[in-house]
Parts: structure tokens; C-alpha cells; sequence
């Protein structure tokens, strides 16, 4: 085997991770022998079975436990199954259950759940937790299952080099931990790391000349183009290298695809990469050196569809651009562009083309049940302030005009952009309030700030008048902390609290599905078949 690409955990295991299967797709069209591991899906399934969950009840049990316990092996069957779309209180037992069990493990500190994995004593973002854990003097809730069960697999399989994709800050912890194993198990083995969260921390690491032991190799940016001169030991001497996009189809051949929990089975597929707007001045991949804009040819766009549901018999689709090109849009809705029993979702802009309706009822027909929008604020001066593009006026027709055709929407709302006033803030809250009708899901967040978004270019105007960089003990966040002129932090914090207790907001935010959240809320839309 040339390369063992692994996926650890942890995040949501509702579906395959696509990062992975793209690499594998270009790597395999290259001839090379590799294979993928998803020990996300493994780790949850490893945790959530009964007899080992009893083990890890000890002490006094309470009768919440108790009951998921007992109720264990339905829970897990519910999810991946039809029937838990017949009832949405059925569904959040279910999802309440295991989530239940999974509270039964790690040390005082840890927490994982369906959506996520936190540890209060030791840092992602920390070099010195990063180390601690990589040399084994920390440990995470997966350190005895990755050294007694999972290891031993990999000296079996032998692999000539290991490539951990890492997305999400809550994979940082245990990929650090099994990398730090596998270097003292195996101390030949090539190791490299690469996906989002490195590329997230390119510009901190090449700055402070900061290299990852008991990484051999860092991959920013697209994995194809590194891994392939990597195995053929031509990659340049430099311990960072920089991807570039290419064009592949997914492979998720040798996953067990009814194993993830979902009602039904989906498919991830990104038609581009980066974002074609790129104008938001709090987004750090307005001008990513690592996540240039390229997007597959919209023409080729449903063929690509088709292709991947007859290949792996599934017929569910989850789109995952940053937001879908209007072009592809057009592409999706051309008459008989996808089967009728096709169906997808996906991150779309408030773009002026959905206010047209041929256009919606076109994605209708062909199979859009859902589309996530990134609303952000109910003030024009906010979204103007922030580089959005986006005009109200638009985004009420829009909402009208998805709503006609079906398709359900799931709306994402930020509290505390810089510079936002509370007039501003009680803006969203009436504009919420009076289109409440119109809105599927919602998302409402406290605003973090990227530590490379544009706007800190010309802090001042944007009312920040203080800025701090992530402190020594934790280089690698990806966040600024700010001060606002005015209405600040704390005031935002509790104004976001009072939008979420209100009424039809509530309403909203109590049928999007808990921890799968956009994951499974498509399901559950009225016009899902």
C-alpha cells in the first residue's frame, strides 16, 4: 500500500468525508495503491455500542442513562433508517439517547456528542498540548481504542506513508494523538497532515518557520498535486507544501455507506472550491492563499450527479460549495437536467437569479429540497458594512419564491458583526419576526473573527478600536479578539439569547434537528419524497 489516508475523529458522522474520497479518487486515476479509513464513523460506532457503554456507566447511574441504555441499539437503528422521518420527537429521542451514552466517556473536561469534541484542559490551538498529546503524557477519551484497536491495523496493513485530513478543530486532539503513536510504533513511516485546519494555520506556521512534529510533511491547501509528488519523491525539500485545484471525481468505494447516521444514505460533492464572491470582509477565504476559486464546468455538473448516484445507489446528494455558482444553478434547473428521483441540497448566496421563478421551479423539479443561505443580518447597513452584497428587498423575494416552489430554506444569522449597532441587532430580530413564515431552519451564532479577515486591514472603520491576536498559549486560534465602539461583546451575547427565546424564532429553531442540524433538516422538509 502506498498511502492510508485517514479521516479521525471527531464531527458529524452523518455522512462520508469528502476531503478523503477526492483524494483517493485522484490518487487511484494515478495508479497508486491507497486506501481510506474513516475512524470518525468508526470511533462513534466503537463508543455507542451497548455492552461497551455499559462498561463505561460506572458508579451510580441516572434514569436518563438508564433508558439509553436500554435503548441503545434502536437509537442507532432509528437514525439509520426511513421510519425516523415519521416522527420528529421519535428522531430527537434518538439522537438524545446516544448522545446520552457518548457523555458516558473521557476524563472530567472532555465532552463529545454527535456534532463535536471539546477538551477544557488541553487546547487545539495549543503547541505545547499538541505536544504533550503527540508524546502521550496527555491523553484524549479515544487514546485506549486508536493504541489497542486501531494501531495494531495499520502496522497489519503496512502502509508506506499515512495522510491524516483534517478539517475540523475537533479532530485536532486525537489526529495529534495517533500520529504521535504511530511515529513511536512505526518510527520509519512517512506522516503527513493536511485539510482545512492546517491550511487554516498557513500563514501563522510560515511566519514563525513553526513545524508539527510528528508531521514529516504539511499539506496546505488541495491534497491531490502534494500527495502525488510525495509518492513519487519528487516534491520539493520545503516541509510546507502548497496544493492546487484539480478537477476529480470522488471515490467512496470501501465504505460502508448505510453505516453513517443518516435516515437515508447521502453522498457529499463540492461542483467548486473557494468561493466565487469572495467580497465578505469577515471571511478569511476572501483572499485565501489556499483556497483559490476554481469550479467544474457548469455543463458537466449534472452528468457528475448521475454518475455518482447510479455508482454508489444513492440518491441522495449534499452539495457542499461554499455557495453553489449561479451558472451551476442554471445548469441544475435546465429541464430533464437530473431523475426524478434525484435529490440535493446545498450553500447557496442570496443571488437576484432566485428571485426568478422558472429558475426555482426548475431546481424544484430537479431534485433541490433544501438550500442554506447565509443571510447574516436583517440590516441593509450591516450587510453593506460587511461586503455581503445582498439587498432585503431581494432576500424576501427569494424567500417567497423558494417557499412557492417547495424548497425549503435554512437561513444563517450572525449577532455581533463589528461595528453592529443595537438598532442594528433589533433590525434582524423584526426582519426575522415578520418573514418567520417564509424561513424552513435558522441558525443563530455569535460572530467570531477570523484572524485574517479583511476587514482588520481598516479596523477603525468598523467601529473595532481594539484588537488582539490569539495569545501565546494557544498560537494556532483562529480568531482575533476585538473591542467594539459602543454596543460590544457581552451586550451582543445577551441580545442573541433574547432573539432565540423569541417566539416565532423559537418556533423555527425548535424543528431544526438537533446536533445533525443542516445535515438532516432536508429530511424533514414538507416537500421531502
Amino acid at each position: 500500500m502506498d498511502l492510508l489516508l485517514i479521516h479521525p475523529p471527531a464531527c458529524k458522522p452523518a455522512e462520508p468525508p469528502l476531503g478523503m474520497a477526492v483524494l483517493i479518487g485522484a490518487l487511484r486515476q494515478h495508479g497508486f495503491a491507497v486506501q481510506q479509513y474513516d475512524l470518525n464513523l468508526e470511533a462513534y460506532l466503537y463508543l455507542l455500542a451497548p455492552q461497551r457503554a455499559e462498561r463505561a456507566a460506572v458508579g451510580s447511574v441516572t434514569t436518563a442513562q438508564r433508558r439509553a441504555l436500554k435503548h441503545a441499539d434502536e437509537a442507532l437503528s432509528l437514525l439509520r433508517s426511513p421510519a425516523s422521518l415519521r416522527s420528529q420527537s421519535r428522531y430527537e429521542t434518538a439522537v438524545r439517547h446516544l448522545n446520552t451514552l457518548l457523555a458516558l466517556y473521557g476524563e472530567s473536561g472532555e465532552k463529545l456528542t454527535l456534532g463535536d469534541y471539546t477538551h477544557d484542559r488541553l487546547s487545539p490551538f495549543s503547541l505545547f498540548d499538541l505536544a504533550q498529546v503527540v508524546q502521550g503524557k496527555a491523553t484524549t477519551l479515544f487514546n485506549s481504542w486508536l493504541s489497542q484497536t486501531i494501531l495494531p491495523c495499520i502496522v497489519t496493513l503496512a502502509p508506506k506513508a499515512v495522510a491524516l485530513s483534517v478539517n475540523y478543530r475537533h479532530q485536532v486532539l486525537p489526529a495529534f494523538a495517533l500520529a504521535g503513536m504511530l511515529r513511536r510504533a512505526l518510527p520509519t513511516l512517512k506522516i503527513y497532515g493536511g485539510g482545512g485546519m492546517f491550511s487554516s494555520w498557513r500563514n501563522t506556521l510560515r511566519a514563525a518557520n513553526q513545524k508539527l512534529p510528528p508531521f514529516d510533511r504539511i499539506i496546505f491547501g488541495p491534497g491531490e498535486g502534494p500527495l502525488q509528488q510525495l509518492l513519487t519523491q519528487s516534491a520539493p525539500d520545503d516541509y510546507w507544501l502548497e496544493g492546487r485545484q484539480g478537477e476529480y471525481l470522488p471515490d467512496f468505494s470501501n465504505l460502508d455507506l448505510p453505516a453513517y447516521l443518516s435516515p437515508r444514505p447521502v453522498l457529499p460533492l463540492t461542483t467548486s472550491r473557494g468561493c466565487y464572491w469572495q467580497h465578505c470582509r469577515f471571511c478569511p477565504e476572501a483572499e485565501s492563499p489556499t483556497h483559490p476559486y476554481g469550479a467544474l464546468a457548469a455543463a458537466e455538473v449534472p452528468a457528475l450527479l448521475r454518475t455518482l448516484t447510479q455508482r454508489y445507489h444513492v440518491q441522495h446528494l449534499h452539495l457542499t460549495d461554499n455557495a453553489i455558482p449561479p451558472v451551476t444553478l442554471r445548469a441544475l434547473a435546465a429541464p430533464g437536467a437530473l431523475p426524478p428521483e434525484l435529490v440535493w441540497h446545498g450553500f447557496v448566496r442570496f443571488e437576484r437569479l432566485l428571485c426568478e421563478p422558472d429558475l426555482v421551479q426548475g431546481l424544484a423539479a430537479n431534485g433541490c429540497r433544501l438550500l442554506q443561505l447565509g443571510l447574516e443580518s436583517g440590516s441593509q447597513a450591516v450587510l453593506d458594512r460587511m461586503g455581503k452584497g445582498t439587498q432585503l428587498d431581494d432576500v424576501i423575494v427569494i424567500l417567497k419564491t423558494l417557499k412557492k416552489a417547495g424548497i425549503a430554506t435554512y437561513v444563517y444569522i450572525m449577532v455581533g458583526t463589528p461595528g453592529e449597532s443595537r438598532e442594528e441587532a433589533e433590525a434582524t430580530r423584526i426582519f426575522l419576526e415578520e418573514h418567520a413564515d417564509l424561513i424552513g431552519y435558522l441558525n443563530l451564532s455569535l460572530m467570531n473573527l477570523p484572524r485574517e479577515a479583511s476587514l482588520l486591514e481598516t479596523p477603525q472603520a468598523f467601529g473595532i478600536c481594539e484588537v488582539a491576536l490569539p495569545g501565546d498559549d494557544a498560537p494556532l486560534g483562529l480568531y482575533q479578539r476585538f473591542t467594539n465602539e459602543g454596543w460590544g461583546r457581552r451586550e451582543a451575547r445577551r441580545f442573541l439569547a433574547t432573539l432565540q427565546s423569541a417566539p416565532k424564532i423559537r418556533k423555527i429553531l425548535q424543528r431544526t434537528p438537533p446536533w445533525f442540524t443542516s445535515n438532516h433538516a432536508f429530511f424533514f422538509s414538507p416537500n421531502q419524497r
